[in-house]
């Protein structure tokens, strides 16, 4: 069935495309990507009107394909995702889900999530992705902050709200599940039955809002990060570019909803190259059944973080007949080991990137290009980068910032309601992401740490991703942080949290294994001084808490230590 929008805009669409298109016709030419790329200059822009439905009519190729744990899985055409949009943007706005509404939209890789953001995105209403693991302490926080009108879930999550303050609760109007309802909140299956043919009932302008995404930082109040219709569904040209996506492959991105990455490489990145979004969905992550399903599926490009990366790397990867083209890794800086054992076993090295909540893919390793050990790459199209000290000076090594004179499309506008901290990451023609990096000859950057991660030892600056990097090419250490520890000599000293691998117990002879290991690989001034076996805490989005680490080592009395907590110097040997 046609889906109708007489409210259109061809020419922003024919914009968007042309720009799309340069991308994927210097996919691999790298230069010439870079020096032709100019954002498209947008008034009124809808992504899901003016560019996905007409991309979507006839075309029966696969959109969208969801396997479940157990084997079952649903495909879905562009044609299919186009009608079903349109059908539940009649069906929310029926539910009273208006233009500038903001919508908490709390669910797992389920159809409806891709139907309701899709349909957002017609009706011109404000997502707030949320992850489904939050507590009812953080929405409260989300509703409040995030002004939320409209909540869609799961029925096993509506408890949560329940548990909620009154006056909090009463002002979220529209209460919607996918699933059965219970009694309150109404069941999203009836947008089966509303109205395929869909009509905006203004025009969105490409600079009104369109997310609201609460950074998964480490603070206790995460920043409220705002973009656009055009900053994120046109900002993801530059992610599509890093990844490599063309039309027809089956991209599975290892990402939870409700964090910005999934908005990335599992919505906006995909289907603006004409690819399919793939999701398999676990209880609890199996390495074995990822492998599996990677190859019974024929994936061609996949994109994970460390952590997904570290765990893939401990199976037989020979044994897994893949048919991937390209492989990424995002969320951290990818190590070295990690990289050089998978293309061992596939022969493909897995491409770092970089970018933020705040921004779509800044740097990257784009496909076909000459790449170096532990970089994460070059500046994507359409962005300018400069590495600055305290003083504001340009450095070859520095804090990373983008100019923003001209304003690259793909950057967040504001952090909503927070002026003192937009103002502290946007001056002097620069957006300050708060990371620093190093820049070689050739323009290629490597990340050095956060501007609150990287600490002196003796006057010597020290990286603590350097020093987690060595520490996993040791066979026993599944993941690392590094992090200073207070020492009335040297001001601090590094010390080290690990996990083990399976098979492999604390003890204080493995401690020492691990400790000469590094000794005999970095510089003396960064020799690890002490090494506790440690359950690393992590954020709800798999990032490890250093702050936490920190602050652990800031709270310990003198001379207390943990339980598996072992000094270099009375060590056995």
């Amino acid at each position: 069935m046609q889906i109708s929008h007489p409210i259109s805009h061809p020419g922003a669409h024919a914009g968007f495309v042309q720009a799309r298109d340069l991308l994927q016709r210097h996919r691999t030419e790298y230069a010439r990507a870079y020096a032709d790329f100019r954002w498209p200059a947008l008034d009124r822009f809808n992504w899901a009107l003016d560019y996905f439905d007409p991309m979507a009519q006839g075309n029966d190729a696969i959109a969208l394909w969801i396997v479940e744990e157990d084997g079952s899985e649903a495909r879905y055409s562009f044609a299919d995702m186009a009608q079903r949009s349109a059908r539940m943007a009649n069906f929310l706005r029926a539910g009273g889900v208006a233009r500038g509404d903001r919508v908490l939209l709390m669910l797992p890789n389920c159809i409806e999530l891709w139907d309701a953001m899709l349909a957002c995105i017609k009706l011109g209403a404000v997502m707030i992705p949320a992850t489904t693991l939050l507590t009812p302490t953080d929405l409260q926080d989300r509703i409040v902050r995030g002004g939320v009108r409209h909540v869609i879930c799961l029925p096993a999550d509506t408890a949560k709200f329940h548990d909620l303050p009154q006056t909090i609760w009463t002002q979220v109007q529209g209460r919607f599940t996918a699933g059965s309802a219970p009694i309150g909140w109404t069941a999203l299956a009836g947008a089966q039955t509303a109205a395929a043919d869909f009509a905006p009932e203004a025009d969105t302008r490409a600079t009104d809002p369109l997310l609201l995404y609460f950074t998964s930082g480490t603070t206790s109040k995460p920043k409220l990060v705002l973009h656009t219709h055009q900053s994120y569904p046109v900002g993801a040209l530059a992610t599509m570019y890093w990844i490599g996506l063309q039309p027809g492959d089956v991209h599975w991105n290892i990402s939870s909803p409700g964090w910005a990455k999934h908005a990335w490489s599992s919505f906006f990145a995909p289907w603006n190259a004409g690819a399919a979004i793939f999701a398999f969905n676990q209880s609890r992550f199996n390495a074995a059944a990822t492998l599996q399903t990677l190859s019974r599926c024929g994936i061609t490009t996949l994109c994970a973080p460390p952590t997904v990366w570290r765990m893939l790397i401990q199976e037989d990867l020979k044994r897994y007949p893949v048919k991937l083209r390209e492989l990424v890794g995002a969320g951290e800086p990818l190590n070295p080991e990690v990289i050089e054992r998978v293309r061992a076993a596939w022969g493909i090295t897995i491409r770092d990137g970089y970018g933020q909540t705040e921004t779509c893919a800044l740097i990257g390793n784009s496909p076909g290009q000459p790449l170096k050990p532990g970089a994460m790459g070059r500046p994507m199209p359409g962005y300018r980068i400069r590495l600055v000290d305290v003083d504001g000076n340009s450095e070859e090594e520095g804090e990373v910032c983008v100019e923003t004179e001209p304003r690259p499309t793909g950057l967040l506008v504001e952090y909503a309601g927070d002026a003192e901290k937009t103002a502290q990451v946007m001056h002097d023609g620069l957006y300050h992401t708060g990371d620093v990096a190093q820049r070689d000859a050739d323009g290629y950057y490597t990340f050095v740490g956060r501007t609150d991660d990287v600490f002196k030892s003796s006057d010597y600056r020290i990286s603590p991703f350097e020093l987690e990097s060595l520490l996993i090419e040791h066979p026993a250490v599944a993941e690392a942080a590094v992090v200073p520890c207070p020492d009335a000599l040297r001001l601090t000293i590094p010390k080290a949290f690990v996990s083990c691998r399976v098979g492999f117990t604390p003890s204080a002879e493995l401690a020492r294994d691990i400790l000469l290991f590094v000794r005999e690989r970095a510089a003396p001034y960064k020799r690890i001084r002490r090494i506790e076996f440690f359950d690393l805490p992590k954020t709800i989005s798999g990032k490890i808490r250093r702050v936490e680490l920190r602050k652990i080592e800031i709270d310990r009395a003198a001379g207390v230590r943990g339980d598996l907590e072992f000094y270099e110097d009375d060590l056995p040997g």
